[in-house]
């Protein structure tokens, strides 16, 4: 009796599941002929009579002026320079402003002068991808969003080639498979890592995983739960690119731990603006009066600028380098919003417990020029960020001549401070004592020492070019282009 009414519960259960997923492949399949009648219906031919093969460009922030939109623009002047039949289109957020002014601001930005005209597809709702919108299960809150603001990009406009250059994986599947489209993505940093994974499961405090988490391990347990089912999701989602770029080795390694695409997968690294560093003059440190130390990244938590104070403070305490040199700490960087000006704050009041303030200055939002005449003066760059995706503010430092000293992991350590034709480009380091140790053994070199680690550095950079980019991305985008 037990028997029969398990099959009377189960067979129609079955039943019903079948029929619903039918429903469900019958629905996606007329979703998708619907948005390729759509196509079709506002298709125009170019000046040729030829219909123009058009590659769109996921990038809701396009218009923010970061690394990941230097990325975005070089990439599309790659293309225009490359390929004549190909329109350029971007979906973006930025409806506070007009095209024209996009492009212009791309322009005084970065100095990229794009050939051909662009297509703007203006998104109403990027707001779903905020991530003040999801205080908590902020990466399922973001990754769900994006669906929703894909889906709208995806109804204003159908392209032939779609690229995901931000970050927003769970949009590929949407083009792919509903939008008929080839897809491709360029990986900035993974949205889980394998790191992240591990800082739960040894539940370590960091600054996105708080406190309360970590000494709770019912809530550390759960949260570890959660990390792997949306890692799952990632994988999943991610590997159904035709094409996949990442920005360093690091990144390969965890988008091809999550994805297991590696049959399609490649680093092309990110275009930095070497040539403006590397007009700086470079000349032998002849000064032993003063040793100016320069950090540049914005004042966000992963930065770990509390760190470089620690570190600074350990330095003065012990004066390796002699009563008569004076040591100077710049911390250089963007503040956003309240919030990272608050952080500024707390970091000044850093200074003062550690009694290093009159030797610690802030320079916040200053202009490029600023930013230039303290790398001439510097004797060491710093950067202190736990697993760096790749470490731009690190190339522009070693470009301009600085003695880099990076954290000991991510891009840093993988891609940019490594040996260049056997000679030394930088030092790594990974907590307060070892870049104490190491700010005073660069001091402790003689100038000329200090020069020729300088001239390796710089002669090192130029694997991250805009012209090095442009090869790889080129390369690397050619399948979906055929």
């Amino acid at each position: 009796s037990c028997f029969r009414l398990l099959c009377s519960l189960l067979v129609p259960a079955f039943f019903l599941s079948g029929i619903l997923c039918v429903c469900l492949v019958v629905l996606l399949w007329g979703i998708r002929l619907w948005i390729q009648q759509r196509k079709k219906q506002v298709a125009s031919a170019g000046t040729d009579g030829k219909l123009p093969l058009v590659v769109a460009f996921f990038h809701p922030y396009c218009n923010a002026g970061g690394g990941g939109e230097r990325v975005l623009w070089c990439a599309v002047r790659a293309l225009q320079k490359r390929y004549r039949n190909v329109m350029c289109v971007i979906y973006t957020g930025d409806t506070d402003a007009t095209g024209e002014e996009i492009v212009e601001g791309a322009f005084r930005r970065f100095n990229i002068k794009l050939t051909h005209p662009v297509k703007f597809v203006f998104l109403e709702k990027r707001y779903l991808v905020e991530a003040s919108l999801y205080p908590h299960f902020t990466l399922l809150g973001q990754s769900l969003g994006s669906v929703f603001l894909g889906w709208e990009a995806l109804l204003k406009f159908v392209p032939d080639i779609y690229i995901d250059s931000m970050g927003y994986a769970f949009t590929l599947p949407l083009f792919k498979y509903l939008g008929g489209c080839r897809v491709g993505c360029y990986v900035h940093y993974p949205t889980i890592s394998t790191d992240m994974l591990s800082v739960v499961r040894n539940q370590d405090t960091r600054f996105n995983n708080a406190a309360f988490i970590t000494n709770n391990t019912l809530f550390s347990k759960f949260k570890l739960v959660y990390y792997y089912f949306f890692a799952f999701l990632y994988g999943l989602v991610g590997s159904c690119s035709d094409v996949i770029m990442v920005n360093s080795s690091w990144t390969l390694n965890h988008i091809l731990s999550l994805w297991r695409a590696g049959a399609c997968t490649s680093v092309v690294y990110p275009p930095c603006d070497v040539q403006t560093f590397l007009d700086l003059p470079l000349e032998e440190d002849k000064s032993t009066t003063e040793y100016s130390i320069v950090s540049i990244s914005q004042f966000r938590p992963e930065k770990d600028h509390p760190l470089q104070i620690r570190a600074f403070a350990k330095l003065l305490k012990e004066k390796r380098l002699g009563q008569q040199a004076s040591l100077k700490l710049t911390l250089i960087g963007g503040c956003r919003n309240q919030q990272d000006e608050e952080r500024v704050k707390n970091l000044k009041r850093l200074c003062e417990e550690l009694g290093v303030s009159n030797n610690v200055t802030f320079r916040i939002n200053i202009s490029f020029e600023e930013l230039k005449r303290h790398l001439a003066k510097a004797t060491i760059g710093l950067h202190t960020m736990w697993n760096e995706h790749f470490g731009i503010g690190v190339v522009e430092c070693m470009a301009a001549g600085t003695v880099i000293l990076a954290h000991n992991s991510g891009g840093p350590k993988f891609d940019i401070v490594v040996p260049y034709e056997g000679g030394i480009t930088g030092f790594l380091a990974e907590n307060e004592d070892s870049y104490a140790e190491t700010m005073a053994y660069i001091f402790s070199l003689s100038p000329e020492k200090r020069l020729e680690i300088r001239e390796n550095a710089r002669r090192s950079v130029h694997r991250f070019s805009d012209q090095k980019f442009e090869e790889t991305f080129l390369l690397s985008v050619e399948p979906l282009l055929k």
